[in-house]
């Protein structure tokens, strides 16, 4: 596979512009993932490998559980709960029809609630309050 050195550099080059530390790029069968080093609070630089990978079908593992999943519209950090200490949107065993929120992921400051797609009960939370999370990953499974 041959990767244009151009869009690397141009992709680097937009962490500065926009004072980012991280920038993913996918084309066809390329994802390009560029990231700037981390400075912690004890000033320590925590290195960020920059990775180039094939883009393949959802994790395999998402694949084998049946059920409709809800997947994530965007790129960004998910959260059960309108706020925190609030009550939880869905749970386990909840029933819930097409359009009910059912998380919220933040992207670049903006909550932007997920709703369900279909109408059903809640088998399976895929991912934890707080965790981030790509395009079209599963967040919740329902029978």
């Amino acid at each position: 596979m041959k990767i244009d050195k151009k869009i690397i550099k141009e992709l680097s080059d937009y962490l500065d512009e926009f004072n980012l530390t991280e920038l993913e790029y996918t084309e066809k069968d390329t994802k390009i993932k560029v990231s700037k080093n981390k400075i912690s609070d004890s000033g320590q630089t925590t290195p960020i490998s920059n990775s180039v990978k094939p883009v393949g079908s959802p994790k395999q593992n998402d694949e084998s559980k049946l059920g409709i999943h809800v997947t994530s519209p965007i790129i960004g950090t998910a959260y059960h709960a309108p706020e925190p200490g609030a009550k939880k949107f869905v749970e386990v065993g909840k029933k819930i029809k097409k359009g009910d929120t059912v998380m919220i992921v933040e992207a670049m400051k903006t909550m932007n609630h997920v709703p369900s797609s279909a109408d059903g009960v809640v088998k399976e939370i895929c991912v934890q309050d707080g965790q981030p999370v790509e395009f079209g990953q599963t967040i919740i499974i329902l029978e």
